[in-house]
């Protein structure tokens, strides 16, 4: 790990990351795309120091509140969250200013900050977003290594559905030849009926590869599949966009079988809702007025 002193910590959607690299070792990972300039090896932390103090002084800074995002680019929830702390420094912040959050994770640490969650949700909206790509807990070790196992994140879903916490799923990547199996969307859409999830996030069946991603994710299949790489190469060549023979059925399940469970399917409103703050101290106050 190493330290950095940031200039700026909130996009202009608002979204922040409080560390760069990850330790997960998932061997489809985007974020080692070279586009995202990365110059340091990707297992190598960087910490943003004074990533607490921007925070507070944007939130101060902010006219309208609104909701402050983390995961995109990096997990939060790395080992090394729960010796620096810098998420829950945040949620502290964003629950003492005011704000919603909504975070993407794979990890099943984030129930050390339940209880902040849970005060954001209270006042104002805390979404939960995990990513699903396999119900076979022996794969998962494989696909993803050094992060909590499916198993793990469903029961992370569980209690955050117990919290009266919203949750979102991205069922993303499927791998071709891998996990695009109907078995393996069924098993997934199981847990996610059970946990009541709010939505998934599915762009389709398959990954995007680009340089950078493409080099790992490579060796990673000569490693874990072997022979399995030259398939991927006969198939796709470069494209960016990887998808799976089954993409037509399995997309068609996966619609279906959460249009007949009452599951948000489509992208734009999930992503709205993922963007949209909500007061939940202006609804009681105008129930109050009702009475």
């Amino acid at each position: 790990m190493h330290y950095v002193k940031a200039k700026g910590i909130l996009s202009a959607k608002n979204g922040m990351n409080l560390y760069r690299g990850c330790s997960h070792g998932c061997i489809y990972c985007d974020s080692r795309s070279d586009c995202y300039r990365v110059k340091h090896d990707f297992e190598d932390i960087e910490i943003k120091e004074n990533a607490p103090q921007l925070l507070e002084n944007a939130l101060k800074r902010k006219r309208k509140k609104c909701m402050i995002g983390t995961g995109s680019m990096t997990d939060p929830y790395i080992p090394l969250e729960m010796e620096i702390g810098n998420v829950r420094k945040a949620l502290s912040l964003i629950e003492q200013y005011g704000f919603g959050f909504t975070v993407i994770t794979k990890s099943n640490r984030i129930l050390r900050d339940i209880d902040l969650l849970q005060k954001i949700n209270d006042n104002a909206k805390c979404v939960v977003q995990m990513t699903l790509t396999t119900y076979d807990d022996d794969l998962c070790r494989k696909i993803e290594p050094n992060v909590s196992t499916t198993s793990e994140r469903f029961e992370v879903l569980k209690q955050m559905r117990d919290a009266g916490i919203p949750t979102v799923v991205w069922l993303t990547p499927i791998l071709p030849f891998i996990n695009d199996t109907e078995d393996n969307i069924s098993g997934i859409l199981d847990m996610c009926m059970e946990a009541k999830v709010y939505g998934i996030i599915c762009f389709g069946m398959g990954l995007t590869l680009r340089e950078g991603n493409r080099e790992y994710f490579y060796r990673q299949l000569d490693r874990l599949f072997p022979g399995l790489k030259d398939r991927y190469i006969r198939t796709y060549g470069n494209q960016y966009v990887v998808s799976s023979p089954h993409n037509d059925s399995l997309l068609r399940l996966f619609h279906q079988r959460c249009e007949e469970n009452g599951i948000v399917h489509n992208n734009d409103r999930i992503f709205k809702y993922l963007s949209e703050f909500e007061s939940k101290a202006d609804v009681r106050q105008l129930k109050l007025w009702d009475i």
